[in-house]
């Protein structure tokens, strides 16, 4: 499937697993970010929608205005951080690249590069949406 120019109604059909869909402010922006700062592949991007592949995982970004019919618009917030509470996390990222590009691409390092006790090396970014991405990379034995 060539995943920059699937219609809809295929592309939804194809979904299987685990999906992650974002709501965000600006898709274009968010999409930049995602490939800058992790490396992200997208393949599709548009002012209300994008699909972003990392590491064979595909999510979705998705506009405020896409959400029209979904009960889950009304409870966003108007301003501030969206993604309180979870965390997005990339193990496949190293935590020091990712970190060195966060600021350029308007991001904020909420935890520098670190040595965790359960065997990673993480950096907690947030996104300008307020989504928390953890890069992280194991930790030699």
């Amino acid at each position: 499937m060539d995943l920059g120019s699937v219609n809809a109604p295929d592309f939804g059909r194809s979904l299987s697993g685990l999906g992650l869909n974002l709501l965000v402010r600006d898709v274009p922006r968010h999409a930049q970010f995602l490939a800058d700062v992790f490396g992200m592949q997208v393949h599709r991007v548009s002012q209300d929608f994008a699909i972003i592949a990392y590491h064979g995982q595909l999510l979705q970004l998705h506009a405020d205005g896409t959400y029209h019919a979904n009960p889950m618009l009304s409870l966003l917030p108007d301003s501030g951080p969206r993604g309180t509470g979870a965390e997005l996390r990339l193990f496949q990222t190293d935590p020091d690249d990712a970190a060195a590009r966060t600021e350029a691409a308007g991001g904020m390092i909420l935890q520098a590069p670190t040595d965790k006790p359960h065997g990673l090396r993480e950096t907690f970014i947030m996104d300008p949406d307020g989504y928390v991405w953890v890069a992280s990379r194991p930790l030699p034995r």
